[in-house]
C-alpha cells in the first residue's frame, strides 16, 4: 500500500467516525416522536424553581412549565400536569 492510499483510507475512516458521532449527538436531543403525547394527569418533578415558570422533569424529559395558580414552587417538589400550551406545561402542586 502506498502512502497516498493510506492517507485516503485514514481520511475516509475519520469522516465516517465524525458522521456517526454527529448522528448520535443529534438523536439524543430529540423528544420522543411516537404516537400522541398526552401528559395530562402525569406527575413531574420540579427541576428549576417555578416562579411561576421554570422546568420540570416528566418521563425522563425536561419541559418548561408554569404554575397555573402563580406563586412559586421549589426544586425537588412534585407537580401534576393539567395541560399544555405549545411547549409550555401548565402544572399545580401534587398533594
Amino acid at each position: 500500500m502506498t502512502t497516498f492510499q493510506i492517507v485516503i483510507t485514514g481520511s475516509l475512516l475519520a469522516c465516517c467516525v465524525v458522521a456517526v458521532l454527529l448522528l448520535v449527538a443529534v438523536s439524543r436531543h430529540k423528544k420522543a416522536a411516537t404516537g400522541a403525547l398526552d401528559l395530562r394527569g402525569a406527575v413531574a418533578l420540579v427541576e428549576a424553581t417555578l416562579r411561576p415558570e421554570g422546568a420540570v422533569l416528566v418521563r425522563g424529559e425536561l419541559w418548561r412549565a408554569r404554575l397555573r395558580s402563580g406563586g412559586s414552587l421549589e426544586r425537588g417538589r412534585q407537580v401534576k400536569i393539567l395541560g399544555a400550551s405549545k411547549h409550555l406545561l401548565e402544572v399545580e402542586p401534587n398533594p
